[in-house]
């Protein structure tokens, strides 16, 4: 198995759980869902979630997932896209993901870099 993360809002997710189907915005607009390898997470996170809340992290099997994953490059370092809306039963595990007073992310427990 393959690990990739995503970073969602919580209402996103729920919605996810009424249609059978995760997708986001940037789908729509990018063409694909934003993804991050384990160690890139805490960068991602810091970078665009800062002192946001209510937030999930979902783990998923990248081998489970049915729409085309790619591995682009973004500013000389590589990250998983989804290019398709992401099936749920590729989620293995939901985290919350809560930032620290000063509003930063630390690498949660669950997740073991390698």
């Amino acid at each position: 198995m393959t690990l990739i993360l995503h970073i969602t809002p919580r209402q996103d997710w729920e919605k996810a759980q009424v249609t059978g189907i995760y997708s986001t915005d940037s789908l729509e607009t990018e063409g694909f869902i934003h993804c991050s390898t384990p160690a890139q997470l805490v960068k991602v996170a810091n970078s665009f979630f800062k002192n946001q809340t209510d937030l999930l992290l979902l783990l998923i099997d990248s081998e489970r997932v049915k729409s085309e994953i790619r591995y682009d490059v973004v500013a000389e370092e590589t990250f998983p896209h989804i290019y398709g809306a992401l099936n749920n039963d590729a989620v293995f595990k939901i985290i919350e993901f809560a930032s620290a007073k000063d509003g930063l992310y630390e690498l949660p427990s669950e997740i073991q870099l390698e």
